[in-house]
């Protein structure tokens, strides 16, 4: 009769190159798309604070006018 039991130890992280491969692959593009998508929201949100009203002089606008 055959052994139908298997190696525990295939199913191990560091023993199977394989699988580990594959999960440290995902688990990278999980973190980059994480981290590109937080950069993104954190522009979003914050695209119009901080803008400092400026003051345009009336002598250098499009059309000028002169005292």
């Amino acid at each position: 009769m055959e052994n139908l039991e298997k190696d525990p130890r295939d199913k191990d992280f560091k023993r199977n190159w394989v699988n580990s491969s594959v999960f440290l692959f995902y688990l990278q593009v999980f973190c980059i798309l994480a981290f590109v998508l937080g950069g993104c929201y954190s522009l979003y949100t914050q695209r119009y604070k901080g803008k400092p009203k400026v003051e345009v002089p009336a002598s250098t606008q499009y059309t000028p006018q002169y005292k």
